[in-house]
């Protein structure tokens, strides 16, 4: 989703396939950028419904004490990305001409809209909207805090997790996107994170480790034996609506990522990425069903639902290149790595509520590191400097931040408010009152 090299992409196709006239007509069309402007807003609002998908995923399986807590979070979040991506994200994420230094640190300043009604001979007809492409990459935003949000439910604090959210989206997800798809140092190296399983879904797993190791596990989540006590969620109904909302709004996450749809190759393109999205969130709920009945010796419905999460993330990096077979195996050994790697964070105590860290941070570098097997113009080399650059970045900016919010105000509830639940002693108002009083 390299919009810098998008631009020049199109540009010679243009030029290439044209005699002077017929370029100098094509220049003039407003198609290409009324059909791109479409695609992004279309696909912004699909990414946006994946915020509820969050929500309602979270609010499943969290207890039914903290739920309430978890989707103040939810939409606070998103409200608070919204103003940070727009008072600086945006043109940090993309500098364009704007002065940056050494390629690492675009702009700090707000983002602008064209004025109100355009003139075709002012606008930029080979691209889009300023408003529709803020808009849309706005949500990619977003979605990295949401990925946060579920990791480190049921014992953290709001405001503080509120402050920290102001930092990831203001600065530490633009500064790392821009690397790539601002046209940074990655980008010039050949990186390639086609929507973002290392930018937007790693980032916000590693973000939530960092989190996670220094806010420690729930109470009484493991026993002094090591034993894992199961904290059950409280509606599976709810986490199975998120599941489906989210893998709704996968279609406009990566198919918007195509950034174009002014041509008939660009629209045959999105057509694939849509088939091999669906394939593999297919492929990773299929996986996850059969490896929990074969392991566990009974299906495992949140197995399940990661599963399909999973395979979502692992295509991320590359929908496009892939044949529907591949986009099967890439997405089914998502299933597999949820299946293994929740238990293994769980033997090193790493509470992860809602499996986010399997799901966002280990799928996601897997889906990085295999754009090589379908996509010829990348290196396993290139690829594992992307996800370290990334995840060094991301991860201990994270826990410098987290440390300090830490000492300066404390990010964790104490023992009677996390027992109770968060909603009581937090919020003062509880998600199913009808259950707890009669």
């Amino acid at each position: 989703m390299t919009k810098l090299l998008k631009l020049g992409v199109a540009g010679a196709t243009t030029l290439l396939c044209a005699t002077p006239a017929l370029a100098q007509d094509a220049a003039a069309d407003p198609s290409p950028y009324i059909l791109t402007t479409l695609l992004f807003l279309v696909g912004g609002f699909l990414v946006f419904w994946m915020a509820a998908g969050f929500a309602m995923l979270e609010a499943g399986l969290v207890r039914s004490k903290n739920v309430t807590t978890q989707l103040t979070k939810n939409i606070s979040l998103f409200a608070i990305a919204s103003i940070m991506y727009w008072l600086v994200g945006f043109n940090l994420m993309y500098p364009g001409d704007a002065w940056t230094v050494a390629g690492i640190v675009g702009a700090f300043f707000p983002t602008a809209l064209e004025p109100v009604g355009l003139a075709a001979a002012d606008a930029t007809l080979d691209y889009a909207s300023v408003g529709s492409d803020f808009f849309f990459q706005l949500m990619f935003c977003a979605t990295t805090a949401s990925i946060v949000s579920g990791t480190l439910a049921e014992r953290i604090k709001l405001w503080p997790f509120l402050i920290f959210v102001v930092v990831l989206t203001g600065f530490i997800y633009p500064i790392e996107a821009s690397w790539q798809w601002g046209g940074g140092f990655l980008s010039e190296m050949g990186f390639s994170d086609f929507a973002g399983s290392t930018l937007v879904h790693a980032a916000g797993g590693f973000a939530a480790l960092a989190g996670a190791l220094i806010l420690g596990p729930r109470i009484g989540k493991y026993g002094p034996d090591g034993r894992v006590v199961p904290m059950l969620g409280s509606n599976m109904p709810l986490a199975t609506l998120g599941t489906f909302i989210l893998w709704l709004g996968w279609f406009g996450f990566n198919g918007g990522s195509q950034l174009a749809m002014g041509t008939v190759g660009d629209v045959t393109d999105i057509s694939r990425i849509f088939a091999n999205t669906n394939m593999a969130a297919a492929a990773g709920a299929v996986v996850a069903l059969i490896l929990t009945q074969v392991v566990y010796g009974k299906v495992d419905l949140t197995m399940v639902l990661n599963g399909a999460l999973a395979g979502l993330v692992s295509i991320t990096a590359e929908p496009l290149a892939p044949s529907l077979f591949m986009a099967l195996i890439v997405g089914g050994i998502g299933g597999v790595i949820v299946v293994f790697t929740v238990p293994m964070l769980d033997k090193l105590k790493i509470d992860d509520v809602v499996g986010a860290i399997p799901v966002h941070l280990i799928a996601g570098i897997w889906g990085t590191m295999a754009v090589p097997l379908t996509n010829g113009g990348t290196s396993f080399v290139t690829q594992a400097i992307g996800v370290i650059s990334i995840g060094l970045f991301v991860f201990i900016v994270s826990f410098i931040v987290w440390t300090i919010l830490k000492v300066t105000m404390g990010i964790r509830v104490d023992e009677e408010s996390e027992i109770v639940g968060l909603d009581a002693t937090e919020m003062g108002m509880e998600a199913y009152p009808e259950f707890t009083k009669g």
